[in-house]
């Protein structure tokens, strides 16, 4: 911090310093007599803390454990849905090969239908 008189050499700034650095160091009492207040109350609240985090780390892992389960029997079924959509495919492939005419027919009968009931 800069101190000058800046042309005042009445010693007025001498006595203005004085009180600034005492109410600095007041200041700074203050803040360090907070920061005393709030690690003892930290040190009071670690333990109701560490408790609240063991029970979070508990929920979480009973929600994994129960969704594992679900997570497998979903996997199993895409599994299963896309071997059905698989096979569908390939029956539509194989009859669309074998009765080209009746695709298109049945094709172009689908979309009339489809464009009656949209419009």
């Amino acid at each position: 911090m800069e101190t000058g008189t800046r042309g005042n050499t009445s010693g007025i700034a001498g006595n203005g310093e004085t009180v600034i650095n005492k109410a600095s160091s007041s200041a700074h009492n203050a803040v360090n007599s907070l920061a005393g207040a709030a690690d003892d109350a930290a040190r009071k609240a670690k333990p109701a803390i560490d408790k609240v985090v063991g029970m979070a780390h508990q929920a979480v892992d009973k929600a994994a454990g129960a969704a594992a389960p679900a997570a497998e029997w979903l996997g199993e079924q895409g599994e299963n849905l896309n071997a059905a959509q698989k096979k569908l495919m390939d029956d539509t492939c194989s009859y669309v090969s074998a009765n080209p005419m009746k695709a298109v027919g049945i094709a172009l009968a689908a979309g009339f239908l489809i464009s009656r009931i949209i419009l």
